[in-house]
């Protein structure tokens, strides 16, 4: 049997490598759109999500990590760094309490270029990240390698629907949850892992690349709007920045950007089979950590049928 994944995002690239490991033959649709993973901050924190999240995705987002270090060259496992300024203490304490898997450490020990304001900080020392864009090209290269079609024409085999939030013509109770980020650069500064910043109202995070340039994002916002930032989000992320340390003032932004993150209503993904198609969907926040665990659900249950 052929396949035809639909979408070309996290969840389809991590569904076409799961069923070629299976020795299924495939092909991927893509899209005309940009799929929102390319706007992911690339954070395998399956810890720190537990502040918001279900005990699920801490479970399964431990084996992703493992997963990511399996298929790709450039998983960074330094760990995640949470900080809060000194009058927001009590944010710390509580995203403590909602978390397992850290220890308080001073941050400046681990990240010698934070503000010296931050006093106290959370260490998940088990957690990682990449930078989703090269993430998703190295799949795609692999699969291609494994002689996987990309291209735009019509399905020609059994439809694995994995296009994210394109997906509500057909999953009504699938909503978008739009998410706001930046990317910049800068040469006077060094980050070796990513940085939660904890606030009362726009809690945000920081995200190396590499070669000088960083990943700030963080908005969660219910809204179907695919526009541009907003200025409120970006004089928000920029106040972030700029705590983190007042350096950043220099650093030159690169690209804003948006993505809308395709979620159901209890924010955990779906496998479905309806009209004759297969649909994973609804990865909200958690598309690295959650895709590759779907991907291989989906493959077992198709070789139970």
């Amino acid at each position: 049997m052929k396949w035809s994944i639909l979408g070309d995002g996290v969840t389809g690239l991590c569904v076409a490598t799961a069923l070629t490991q299976a020795g299924e033959c495939c092909e991927v649709i893509t899209s005309n759109h940009t799929a929102a993973s390319h706007w992911a901050g690339g954070m395998l924190a399956p810890y720190c999500e537990a502040e918001s999240a279900s005990a699920y995705v801490t479970e399964q987002g431990l084996k992703a990590i493992t997963w990511w270090q399996n298929h790709i060259q450039t998983v960074h496992r330094q760990g995640t760094l949470v900080v809060a300024p000194v009058r927001d203490t009590q944010e710390l304490h509580h995203f403590a309490h909602l978390t397992q898997g850290h220890q308080w450490v001073k941050p400046h020990t681990l990240e010698p270029d934070l503000a010296d304001s931050f006093e106290k900080g959370l260490f998940f020392s088990q957690e990682a990240h990449l930078n989703p864009r090269h993430a998703l090209q190295q799949l795609k290269e692999q699969l291609k390698q494994r002689g996987v079609m990309f291209h735009h024409q019509a399905p020609s085999g059994k439809i694995v629907d994995c296009r994210g939030i394109s997906a509500t013509d057909t999953l009504s109770n699938l909503r978008a949850v739009r998410g706001e980020m930046l990317i910049l650069h800068s040469n006077d500064l060094e980050f070796s892992r990513p940085i939660r910043f904890l606030h009362p109202r726009f809690p945000c995070y920081l995200v190396p690349r590499g070669d000088g340039q960083f990943m700030l994002g963080a908005t969660m916002v219910e809204s179907q709007d695919t526009g541009q930032i907003t200025v409120r989000a970006l004089l928000e992320l920029l106040t972030s920045l700029y705590v983190l340390n007042p350096a950043f003032a220099e650093a030159k932004i690169l690209e804003t950007g948006t993505g809308l993150r395709p979620s159901f209503p209890n924010n955990l993904p779906q496998i479905q089979y309806q009209q004759g198609k297969h649909f994973i969907n609804g990865m909200y926040r958690h598309g690295f950590l959650l895709a590759p665990i779907l991907a291989e659900q989906f493959v077992q249950s198709i070789s139970k049928s």
